[in-house]
């Protein structure tokens, strides 16, 4: 037999190694109560920004996607793509008409829209989870009739413009999603969605044109529809700010009814984000949250350590009790 004599170096490595796995295990510690109560629940992963482009941080969403599943948590993932819609428009020599600084969408892109999303974007993180094992499934806002979106315009100068194949989600049947998740599979849904022809109708007759919605209000009524425990927004900044640019300012929780008092003086970046948080909490989410996608992990963070590292929305106290 080989022994080690024990010196301080190796001593010293010794403790570091303790002192590691101590914190390792307190880490997990902490998330036992959060696992605990949202095991069994369903969370809807809105995922875009810099943890779509970077192959990094792509992986570790993939991984927190995984971990979600195993500790019995039914996560959704639905997403954009606006990155890779430019890069794929620009590679074709489609140009973009832009009025308000929103782009129009026409049939043209349109195409690529789809081909992006649900072709290669989908595909991507779908098999960027199932390298962990056969778990995602992918689908878009079109499978079974999963999303019903209507037009919508912007308003520039006080004039009411047209945006082309650009709509706003207006019905979900989550059945589709939930026939995945009953099968132990994680949805991974693209938002395209089918035009329907009047809103008011209430036969959700489609016109056979296909609109591309925005990735963070399609979530949240997919959250809502879902009667999810959580819906988490990825983007590229810490948080919300009660004073952008101010980061000292971040604002760790807040109540539905604060936000709706801030919806009109955020910048307009973050108006869509905050916008579809609240849609969620008003529609029975019990929390919604902004997240840092720049930062690996970092919905774990949020989701299972007490301090978080995001923005926390919640309902109001009269709401709760």
């Amino acid at each position: 037999m080989t022994m080690t004599a024990r010196t301080p170096e190796n001593t010293a490595t010794s403790a570091d190694s303790a002192k590691t796995a101590q914190d390792k295990a307190a880490t997990l510690i902490e998330a036992l109560p959060w696992i605990q109560r949202f095991a069994g629940t369903t969370m809807v992963i809105k995922y875009g920004g810099n943890a779509m482009v970077n192959e990094e941080l792509r992986r570790a969403f993939a991984e927190d996607i995984v971990f979600l599943h195993h500790v019995g948590i039914h996560p959704v993932v639905v997403h954009g793509g606006g990155p890779q819609i430019n890069s794929m428009l620009g590679r074709l020599g489609i140009e973009s008409e832009f009025k308000g600084g929103l782009r129009v969408t026409t049939p043209e892109a349109m195409d690529v829209v789809r081909m992006v999303l649900t072709g290669q974007v989908g595909r991507e993180l779908v098999g960027l989870i199932n390298s962990h094992g056969p778990y995602a499934v992918g689908m878009s806002g079109e499978d079974g009739g999963l999303l019903r979106a209507v037009r919508t315009g912007t308003v520039v100068d006080g004039e009411e413009v047209d945006l082309g194949l650009v709509g706003e989600v207006v019905g979900v049947d989550p059945r589709g999603i939930e026939d995945i998740l009953d099968a132990g599979r994680i949805p991974v849904i693209s938002t395209v969605a089918p035009e329907i022809l009047d809103e008011g109708d209430g036969t959700g007759s489609t016109t056979g044109q296909v609109l591309n919605v925005n990735a963070d209000t399609a979530a949240a009524a997919v959250a809502s529809a879902l009667g999810a425990s959580k819906l988490v927004i990825l983007t590229d900044v810490e948080g919300l700010y009660a004073n952008w640019p101010d980061k000292s300012s971040l604002i760790s929780s807040l109540t539905a009814s604060e936000l709706r008092d801030m919806l009109p003086r955020l910048e307009s970046g973050m108006i869509p984000k905050m916008t579809a948080c609240l849609k969620a909490i008003d529609e029975g989410v019990e929390q919604a949250h902004i997240v840092d996608g720049r930062l690996p992990h970092s919905m774990l963070l949020e989701t299972f350590t007490t301090a978080g590292i995001g923005t926390q929305v919640v309902p109001d106290e009269e709401e709760v009790n």
